[in-house]
């Protein structure tokens, strides 16, 4: 990895999703999203994402297919349970939804998540766009999950915007964009 520059930050209050709309261009070959206190206002939501091609008139993030996978290690506050697995309910296949980084995420004060995602070659005109992330969140049932997804976005038009938001509801945390040099 080289060195990552920050080129903008987004702090959500109260806000039902921030789109990053400049700064993700040819630039950079790689671009770094690091979430910080990703908290929902409603419990039990997820944590999402999809992106705009250039091509989407629209601007309504739902033209772009992700095809995805995802697994995780989960244990309880309690610590009376612990698991690792691969997890089917957060994979997409060749779809326009919004891809999920944290499942289920608390809305008590003590439930948040973080994470860090890398975008590969977002302005690319020849080449679908790979992905991956790493997250830790505070589940709605008191438990810890670390979570590795990874993917691509079967689209061979430059990407230049991405929005994050909760499946339901409205979130407070930090999202910084980095460019790896």
């Amino acid at each position: 990895m080289g060195i990552p520059t920050l080129i903008s930050t987004h702090t959500a209050s109260d806000s039902s999703s921030i789109d990053i709309t400049s700064g993700i261009d040819s630039t950079y070959d790689e671009y770094m999203f690091v979430f910080t206190d990703i908290n929902p206002v409603t419990d039990s939501v997820d944590f999402t994402f999809q992106v705009n091609a250039t091509d989407d008139a629209g601007g309504d993030y739902d033209t772009s297919l992700i095809t995805s996978t995802s697994f995780y290690a989960l244990h309880d506050e309690a610590d009376s349970s612990a698991s690792k697995g691969y997890d089917t309910s957060r994979d997409l296949a060749q779809s326009a939804n919004f891809q999920i980084l944290f499942g289920q995420i608390g809305n008590g004060s003590d439930e948040s998540g973080a994470g860090v995602m890398h975008l590969f070659s977002p302005s690319s005109t020849t080449y679908v766009k790979h992905w991956y992330c790493r997250t830790n969140h505070y589940n709605a049932a008191d438990y810890s999950f670390d979570y590795y997804m990874a993917g691509y976005i079967n689209d061979t038009t430059a990407i230049d915007e991405i929005r994050f938001k909760m499946s339901s509801g409205n979130f407070d945390g930090v999202i910084q964009l980095f460019g790896i040099a």
